[in-house]
């Protein structure tokens, strides 16, 4: 492998001239008492493809046909609906509800769309994370932190502001849930994209041996970038640019400045040897590819972010074939017999790596949960949500976790399903897009 210099990489970007903090909605005084948070996987979508195991978020891989991406135009009874789960959980409004009803449904008659008021748009993202059926970590989905910048429409601004998504996610490591919401989708008129699955991934590099350099699941992606002109220094932990698609630019690449995105370099309480293996991860999961639906308008940029929980990491970007594949390696490492599956050399080298993956981020002071935590917190909003008389939508298949799954409350009951929304989708095109499969379009 390539030596790979610590915290090097681009140049820091400039913010452009006349740049101003966008509004942000403010979090509930809880917000600084939040002890727990929701997996980095993020709470609808954990960027690791199509196989449930690790709790990621959304409905499903890609959107059902209820919420499928479509033309911009506004289902006015869906619109109508989300307006009365609105006023009826937030009734303490300027403008009564009939009102509001008229000049939506004026607005929709006239131009086929709506704008959501600041707070239609905060209430909307926050229960788009609450209805989120594979997140574990709804808990919190009143904290979330909203960013409204629908008036962001040119791609370096868009890139400015998703470098200062970054920061405030990170917050020196008390990692907090964050959206940053961007021109939503109208009639004739696509609102932004980003083709990353992630505001923060690392290169693939193919050898001419056959390996790889950095994760081996981005390497369409990588090559995708490669022949739109990127020249990656080819290290283990090439930071991915980030590639912006407006309506009225061809697709544009944005190299991610190094200074904001949080690292951990990964080390072992009891096996020195780890630390020697040279991984890393970052702090901020950032899913930037899903579809944000509110009241039948379409967010097709809408990057979110909660905290990681340690299996995202450790036992799933880590330990995939498809990814790292750490399991052989750090099985030789312990000394393991990994000639016969009976010796349980896999179960035993996957718990060393997440005790890696949560002794490294607590140790640099970054913000991670464990699964055992995890799920005794989702039981504690099933409670809350259960008094408030909602419906929790969850699947099983990914709320619980892939280490340890039966010694953990979730696993032992049943759940309602469904497709409630607000809500986030994850759309064939997108999917596509941070694949490295299909260069460009929406």
């Amino acid at each position: 492998m390539h030596a790979d210099p610590p915290f090097r990489g681009f140049p820091a970007q400039r913010l452009p001239s006349g740049w101003e903090a966008p509004p942000v909605a403010a979090a509930p005084a809880s917000w600084g008492h939040a002890e727990g948070g929701f997996p980095g996987g993020g709470f609808a979508g954990g960027g690791h493809g199509d196989r449930p195991a690790n709790p990621g978020g959304g409905q499903a891989g890609t959107a059902p046909h209820t919420g499928a991406e479509g033309t911009g135009v506004v289902d006015r009874a869906e619109a109508e609906d989300f307006l009365r789960l609105f006023y009826t959980e937030q009734p303490d409004q300027p403008v009564t509800f009939a009102r509001r009803l008229y000049q939506i449904r004026a607005e929709v008659e006239s131009t086929g769309t709506y704008a959501h008021t600041f707070e239609e748009l905060a209430f909307g993202a926050r229960v788009a994370w609450r209805n989120s059926a594979r997140c574990i970590g709804r808990l919190y989905w009143n904290s979330l932190q909203v960013r409204d910048l629908r008036h962001v429409t040119a791609p370096d601004h868009i890139f400015a502001e998703l470098c200062e998504h970054l920061r405030l996610a990170a917050n020196g490591g008390r990692v907090r849930p964050v959206i940053s919401v961007f021109a939503p989708d109208a009639p004739g008129r696509p609102g932004p994209r980003v083709w990353n699955d992630q505001l923060v991934r690392y290169a693939g590099h193919r050898r001419w041996d056959g390996g790889v350099d950095g994760d081996p699941g981005y390497t369409a992606f990588t090559e995708q970038l490669r022949r739109m002109g990127w020249q990656p220094q080819g290290t283990t932990h090439d930071l991915l640019p980030l590639v912006i698609d407006t309506p009225d630019d061809k697709p544009q690449m944005f190299d991610v400045p190094r200074e904001v995105v949080l690292e951990i370099p990964l080390s072992h309480p009891d096996y020195p040897w780890f630390a020697r293996l040279g991984l890393r991860w970052y702090a901020v999961p950032a899913i930037s590819h899903m579809r944000m639906r509110v009241g039948g308008v379409d967010y097709g940029l809408a990057p979110f972010n909660g905290w990681y929980m340690g299996t995202e990491i450790g036992a799933r970007n880590f330990v995939d074939a498809d990814r790292y594949d750490l399991l052989p390696v750090v099985a030789r490492e312990m000394g393991l017999d990994t000639r016969k599956e009976s010796s349980l050399w896999k179960d035993r080298a996957l718990v060393e790596i997440n005790v890696a993956v949560l002794h490294s981020f607590e140790t640099a002071g970054v913000k991670i949960t464990d699964h055992h935590t995890e799920s005794q917190r989702f039981l504690t909003h099933l409670a809350k949500e259960e008094r408030q008389g909602r419906t929790v939508p969850t699947d099983w298949s990914w709320i619980v976790p892939p280490l340890s799954g039966g010694v953990t409350p979730v696993f032992h009951r049943y759940y309602d399903e469904g497709d409630l929304r607000p809500n986030f989708y994850l759309d064939p095109s997108a999917r596509a897009r941070s694949r490295g499969e299909c260069p460009f379009g929406h």
